[in-house]
């Protein structure tokens, strides 16, 4: 027998109106009352339409060599967790690794099932990557990425206008000697987040000079390595510089402090992300705050847009960010 409304309603003793606006996700209905009907409809087997049951949250691995260093990812599952506890729906935790035969499979499957929706973490990924949900039956919302060649429901940190702030603060403390710590293209957001320091530097009639470029590796520990290499050569140095993230700059940072450089009386840093380990170097890094947990209760409710308001576009949503400054920027 179909489990309707009404029936719902004399079981819990709830009106009708509170259960289908309990059910709909409208205003108006207390979470303790929602929680309560939304979980006797399950038991009850009410199958409502523009629905979905779970939320997948697929993690998608190339190297690992950013996913492995930050903390970025789980902040961003705690966050989808939280949205889906209170909309009655369990979440579940999918690793893919695309460099193994399975993956297409693995990915054909999740695209398939229409009754679950899928939060795709999109940090390692480039174009090419993104071909295999190309044609995604499930609803998807892509978080810290982006795609070019099929219009996907995004959400992605602005990373240019974020960077373009920490270097016009560094060049309002009077630096205009400005290095960049990189990494490199090997995730979509690095080249953004130096396009932001190159346009405060041409804004304020400077440039970024290639001496003061330093590469480095994606782990703390190379990272420390990799500058105290480049420090070997006794190269010119800015005044301050800014990295593609806090494993960077504080693998960067220690190398500097143990040849005896000054940080920040010779040379300030900028990190990016905001990590846990921003507040424990000594001195404390100045950083920029993502928004985390937001991405990923914002990353919920577009999925349920989908679901339940289908429109005929997609967007790409901006989370802006906010600068942290601490001790390891020092004036000019």
């Amino acid at each position: 027998m179909k489990v309707s409304i009404r029936t719902i309603s004399k079981v819990t003793g709830f009106s009708p109106a509170t259960v289908s606006n309990a059910l709909n996700h409208k205003p108006g209905v207390s979470p303790k009352t929602a929680a309560q009907i939304v979980r006797v409809a399950g038991e009850m087997g009410y199958q409502p339409q523009n629905r979905i049951e779970r939320i997948n949250f697929v993690v998608a691995r190339k190297t690992g060599s950013i996913l492995d260093e930050g903390e970025f990812h789980p902040a961003v599952m705690d966050g989808i967790e939280r949205a889906a506890r209170r909309e009655g729906m369990p979440t579940r935790y999918v690793t893919v690794d695309l460099e193994t035969p399975t993956a297409q499979d693995q990915i054909e499957e999740l695209c398939r099932d229409k009754s679950s929706g899928l939060i795709l973490l999109g940090t390692e990924l480039k174009e090419e990557d993104y071909k295999p949900f190309y044609d995604c039956e499930a609803p998807l919302v892509i978080v810290d990425g982006f795609c070019f060649h099929k219009p996907i429901e995004s959400i992605v940190i602005s990373n240019e206008s974020s960077s373009y702030m920490a270097v016009h603060y560094l060049i309002s403390m009077g630096h205009t000697k400005i290095g960049y710590i990189t990494a490199g293209d090997i995730i979509q957001n690095f080249p953004l987040r130096r396009r932001g320091c190159e346009h405060a530097l041409t804004e304020a009639g400077l440039s970024l000079d290639e001496k003061y470029v330093m590469h480095v590796g994606t782990k703390l520990s190379t990272a420390y390595s990799d500058a105290k290499e480049w420090l070997s050569h006794d190269p010119e140095l800015p005044t301050a510089f800014f990295a593609d993230n806090d494993i960077l700059a504080s693998g960067a940072m220690r190398a500097f402090l143990e040849r005896g450089i000054r940080v920040p009386e010779e040379v300030s840093f900028i990190g990016f992300d905001d990590l846990p380990l921003a507040r424990l170097t000594l001195p404390s890094l100045t950083t920029i705050h993502i928004h985390k947990h937001d991405i990923g209760n914002m990353a919920v409710q577009k999925l349920l847009g989908q679901v339940r308001n289908p429109q005929g576009y997609t967007c790409v949503t901006h989370i802006s960010s906010n600068f942290v400054i601490r001790d390891s920027v020092a004036r000019v």
